[in-house]
């Protein structure tokens, strides 16, 4: 597989070896001696998958707070999507830096979105299914959210009509959000 690290430490890109044929194709989406070996040694324990209607639809940003924090790997199964990854960790170099990838059923890719991360999608086209990897459950308590389009971020969304949950339209800006991540040095 091939891993592209990106400007925010611990966030990575995976593209796996794809094996494909007239049948279609085989890959392995996640492997955990695979990921140990490129610093991911996760314990994944759920998974989640959402599917999106409607081209232009926003999910996020959320986390969940310490101690109920999760690392995410995330991917399209069908349709794509722009996936949108900001560094909510105190102190960080680049705590409210963001980056924007897209994944999509066509290049596999995956993305790696560590604790510490606010994370959001916006699809790209109808019917975009996502399947997503978590190392913690669902936590009601502890999950947060900022708002999507906080001018301290400006994001830049591929959408000028976005499709959003009452929930996400009333995210809290980052300076007001509740953050309890602290950025240590190597982390």
């Amino acid at each position: 597989m091939k891993v592209t690290k990106t400007k925010l430490d611990g966030v990575l890109i995976i593209e796996p070896d794809v094996f494909g044929d007239h049948r279609g194709f085989f890959m392995e989406s996640y492997n955990r001696t695979k990921f140990k070996d490129i610093g991911a040694d996760l314990n994944l324990i759920q998974d989640n998958h959402s599917l999106s209607g409607d081209a232009g639809t926003i999910r996020g940003l959320h986390y969940q707070l310490n101690p109920k924090a999760q690392t995410k790997v995330v991917r399209a199964l069908t349709g794509a999507l722009y996936d949108v990854v900001v560094d909510i960790r105190k102190n960080s170099p680049t705590f409210a830096e963001w980056i924007g990838v897209i994944l999509s059923e066509d290049n596999k890719r995956q993305l790696i979105v560590p604790k510490g991360f606010a994370h959001g999608i916006c699809t790209l086209v109808k019917n975009t299914q996502i399947l997503y990897k978590v190392d913690e459950f669902y936590s009601p308590e502890q999950d947060r959210g900022i708002l999507w389009n906080d001018p301290l971020l400006g994001i830049t969304w591929p959408t000028s009509t976005p499709i959003l949950s009452v929930k996400d339209q009333s995210q809290p800006l980052l300076e007001d959000a509740e953050i309890n991540f602290e950025y240590k040095e190597g982390q």
